[in-house]
C-alpha cells in the first residue's frame, strides 16, 4: 500500500501547509487511536520548543480524548525522554511533536510504541489508512481526560544519570554545551552539572523560533570556535528535539557519528559487553568499517535512517549502531537514539580512562565523501528509472575499486542525495558533481 505522510522519521512539513495543520493533527490522533489503542488506553505527548507546538499539542490531545485515550502532557522534552516516558508511565504510545533539526517553520509529529520504539511500517500504513475516515467522538463517558506531567523533566534526567558507570565522574572536564534552542535546554546542562563537570552553556535560550539557528549538531561553527576560545577539552552539540550529538575535541575539530561508534565500540569490547555486530548504513563512512575490522569487530550496513538501524540490531542481537550525523543507539542503556545518553557514555570513557576525546577517535582514518543534495520538482523512484540507473552505473565505473556511489532519495522532500566516497578528494568530488548534473538533466 505504501506511506503517503509517513517518512523515514515521522510526518514532517511546513507549519500551515497540508500536512502539518491543526485539522491534520486531530485526525491524525484519531487514526491512532482506532489502530494503536482501539479500546481506549493511555498516550503521553512530549515536543520540543518550537512555537508551533502548542497548537499541534492541543489539536493531538482533542483527537486523543475524544476517542476515548487519556492524554498525560509532559511539555518541551528530548524525543528519547518522551521514549523513555511512555514506558515508565505504562502509556500504550507516546507521542513527539518535533521536527527534530529543521528551521522552526516546520514541525513533525512521530510516534512510539508502548515499548518506547518507533513505529514498523506496516503500522504506520495502517494508521494512513484511517486518515480518510472523521474523528471518533465518543459519547461524553467514554471521553479521555487530560493532565500535565510536573515532574516529568526530572524523571527523565535521573534515569539518563543511571546510564553512566557507577562512580563515574566529570569533575575534571569543561564542556561547551549547545542544546540547540532545543528540547535539551533544560536536561543536558542540568545533568552534566551534577556529575560535576563545568558547563559553558550556548544554544540554551529557545524562544520558540531560534531552534537550531545557527547552533546545534548541524551547525556546530559556533561550538568549534567556542571550544578554541574557553579552552574545553570537549564540546556537545545537540539537535533540537535531542535524537542526535556532534562532538568537538579540545583542538575544535568535530567529530561526528561515525567516529563516536568507534569509541563507543572499542570501550565496549574492552569491557566485554559488546554484543552482535556494529550497525551503521549506506552513508557510513568506509573509515569506521577498515577501523573496526582492525579491532576484529564485525560491522554491517542498513538503510539509511536510525529506524533501519535499530531493526538490523535486533535482528543480529546487536547493541550499538547508529548513523554519521549523530543518530546513535545505545541499546544497552536505552530504547531509542538519545544525544544526551549517547553523549554520557562518551564523556565516561574519556574521564575513566584520561584521555582526550581526539585521541580516542584517532584510528578512525576517514575517507574523502562527498554529498550533493539534488532538488527535484518531483519525487523520483531510482530503483525504477533506468536512464538515472544507467548514469549510476557509469559514475562506478569511473571510480572503480577506489570508492563507491550511492543514490537514495530523501524520505521527507523531493531530493535525492547523490554520495560519492573515495580515497582521492579531487576524484570523488568530480565523480559525485559529474553524477548530480547528469542526473538533473534526466529529470528536468
Amino acid at each position: 500500500m505504501g506511506r503517503q505522510f509517513f517518512g523515514t522519521d515521522g510526518i514532517r512539513g511546513r507549519v500551515g501547509t497540508h500536512p502539518m495543520t491543526a485539522e491534520f493533527a486531530l485526525r491524525l490522533a484519531s487514526a491512532a487511536a482506532r489502530v494503536l489503542a482501539p479500546q481506549g488506553g493511555r498516550v503521553v505527548i512530549g515536543k520540543d520548543t518550537r512555537v508551533s507546538g502548542y497548537m499541534f499539542e492541543a489539536a493531538l490531545e482533542a483527537g486523543f480524548v475524544a476517542a476515548g485515550m487519556d492524554v498525560l502532557l509532559l511539555g518541551p522534552l528530548p524525543t528519547p525522554g518522551i521514549a523513555f516516558l511512555t514506558q515508565a508511565l505504562d502509556a500504550d504510545l507516546g507521542v513527539v511533536i518535533s521536527a527534530s533539526h529543521n528551521p522552526y517553520f516546520d514541525n513533525g509529529i512521530k510516534f512510539f510504541d508502548r515499548a518506547g520504539s518507533k513505529l514498523p511500517d506496516a503500522v504506520e500504513e495502517r494508521i494512513e489508512a484511517f486518515l480518510a475516515e472523521p474523528a471518533i467522538t465518543r459519547e461524553s463517558a467514554e471521553l479521555g481526560r487530560a493532565k500535565r506531567i510536573d515532574d516529568a523533566r526530572e524523571q527523565y534526567q535521573q534515569f539518563a544519570l543511571s546510564t553512566v558507570p557507577p562512580g563515574t565522574r566529570l569533575d575534571r572536564l569543561k564542556i561547551v554545551l549547545d542544546c540547540s534552542h532545543g528540547a535539551g535546554y533544560k536536561v543536558a546542562p542540568t545533568v552534566l552539572t551534577e556529575l560535576g563537570a563545568e558547563i559553558v552553556p550556548i544554544g540554551c535560550s529557545p524562544n520558540g523560533r531560534n531552534i537550531n539557528d545557527g547552533c546545534g549538531s548541524t551547525n556546530p561553527d559556533l561550538l568549534m570556535l567556542t571550544v578554541q576560545g574557553v579552552r574545553a577539552d570537549v564540546g556537545i552539540a545537540l539537535d533540537g528535539d535531542g535524537d542526535r550529538v556532534l562532538m568537538v575535541d579540545h583542538e575544535g575539530r568535530l567529530v561526528d557519528g561515525d567516529q563516536l561508534i568507534y569509541l563507543l565500540a572499542r570501550a565496549a569490547r574492552d569491557e566485554g559487553r559488546l554484543q552482535g555486530p556494529v550497525v551503521g548504513t549506506q552513508m557510513t563512512n568506509l573509515g569506521l568499517e577498515r577501523a573496526l575490522a582492525e579491532l576484529g569487530i564485525e560491522f554491517r550496513r542498513a538503510q539509511v535512517g536510525d529506524r533501519y538501524v535499530l531493526e538490523m540490531l535486533r535482528e543480529t542481537g546487536g547493541i550499538l549502531g547508529g548513523e554519521t550525523s549523530g543518530h546513535l543507539l545505545c541499546l544497552d542503556k536505552t530504547t531509542t537514539g538519545d544525544g544526551l545518553i549517547s553523549a554520557l557514555q562518551v564523556l565516561s570513557v574519556m574521564a575513566n580512562s584520561g584521555r582526550s576525546l581526539a585521541e580516542l577517535v584517532r584510528p578512525v582514518q576517514r575517507l574523502p565523501q562527498t554529498l550533493v543534495n539534488l532538488r527535484l520538482p518531483r519525487r523520483i523512484a531510482v530503483a525504477d528509472s533506468p536512464p538515472i540507473q544507467a548514469a549510476i552505473h557509469e559514475a562506478e565505473q569511473r571510480i572503480a575499486e577506489r570508492g563507491r556511489v550511492l543514490v537514495r532519495a530523501s524520505g521527507t522532500e523531493p531530493v535525492l542525495r547523490v554520495m560519492v566516497e573515495g580515497e582521492d578528494d579531487g576524484e570523488v568530488r568530480a565523480v559525485a558533481e559529474s553524477l548530480a548534473a547528469s542526473i538533473e538533466r534526466l529529470t528536468a
